[in-house]
């Protein structure tokens, strides 16, 4: 039998299906495959010079994962993010990021205001070079550590989820400049809230954010 402590030492090894799914999951992030487009099993196998097999699994962990739709007559196809699945995206983040901030002010490090206030500078010079794409990394990467920095795993978890759906849906409604210059005042908003160590103003300030960014959101289309 492995003891726990040897097996925590063993480098992890992805499998065929795992390099797939990450394949896959990248090209959607990024917008190379975008919502509705037909993902070709037999091409994909022949680039990745795999087996259908562990296409098949990639594609099901995907379809798991809500980022890909099996369709009778289509095939499987990149799905689509809807102003109704929006809503429902914002009110769950507007609770989570509202706890993020509470649990992030109740503990918080000279290093998560060092990372967070370095996320800010990167925002503000891709704003200023209009690089639209760096910035939605770049606001992905404030909640992630913030998410991070509350404690707790299924948090960052389901933060990570949510961003990838908000990530997804700017890729066919793109975020305006006028909006990211929203998106980083209330993130300042929220660091000045942790450095005060003010877990009540923290909250808020996080979930005002959400709410000013739904307005954004979901009130297009």
């Amino acid at each position: 039998m492995v003891r726990k402590e040897w097996a925590a030492r063993l480098p992890a090894v992805k499998s065929k299906a795992d390099l797939v799914y990450d394949n896959l999951r990248e090209g959607i992030v990024s917008g190379a495959l975008r919502p509705g487009d037909r993902i070709n099993m037999d091409e994909l196998a022949r680039t990745l010079g795999v087996s259908k097999i562990p296409i098949r699994e990639a594609v099901k962990r995907l379809e798991a994962d809500g980022l890909l739709d099996s369709r009778v007559h289509s095939g499987v196809v990149v799905a689509q993010v809807d102003q109704t699945e929006m809503r429902g995206v914002f009110l769950a983040r507007g609770a989570i990021e509202g706890l993020v901030g509470r649990l992030a002010a109740e503990q918080v490090s000279d290093a998560l205001l060092r990372d967070l206030e370095e996320t800010q500078k990167r925002m503000r010079a891709s704003l200023r070079t209009g690089d639209t794409g760096r910035l939605a990394e770049l606001n992905s990467e404030f909640h992630r550590r913030l998410a991070e920095a509350s404690g707790y795993r299924i948090l960052a978890d389901l933060t990570e989820q949510l961003l990838l759906t908000v990530r997804r849906y700017r890729i066919v409604e793109p975020a305006g400049e006028q909006n990211w210059e929203s998106v980083i005042a209330e993130h300042d908003a929220i660091v000045e809230a942790l450095r005060a160590g003010d877990s009540s103003a923290a909250a808020e300030a996080a979930e005002a954010h959400i709410i000013s960014q739904a307005g954004h959101e979901v009130s297009r289309g």
